[in-house]
């Protein structure tokens, strides 16, 4: 296992964001292309987590995101950001709140 310094992790920007809508990605069946507000105004990401939600369970929900993670392009998509979830046994769950706070509020 490698370890990261305190550095190294102050310079992950971990945001609380509401997902405020779900879209395919063409040819991607594992895939949602999702339009986040991580307290600066809309952008988008890529998840693959298709096989584990649905779109209606996205939308409205509050996760946490690495916010400042450079761009990428996913299937000729571009990604703003990645959500944190976990994964065990096939089982796959997104790191939530247990209260609400507003998009870009700080998790750290």
């Amino acid at each position: 296992m490698t370890q990261a310094s305190l550095d190294d992790f102050k310079k992950i920007e971990l945001r609380v964001a509401k997902v405020l809508s779900a879209d395919e990605v063409p040819g991607a069946d594992r895939l949602w292309r999702l339009t986040i507000d991580a307290g600066e105004g809309a952008k988008q990401i890529v998840a693959g987590i298709k096989l584990y939600y649905t779109k209606e369970s996205l939308v409205g929900r509050s996760i946490v995101v690495v916010n400042n993670l450079q761009p990428a392009v996913i299937r000729g998509v571009e990604s703003n950001g990645m959500l944190l979830a976990a994964k065990n046994a096939g089982e796959l769950t997104l790191l939530t709140l247990d209260k609400e706070l507003p998009p870009g509020s700080i998790v750290g």
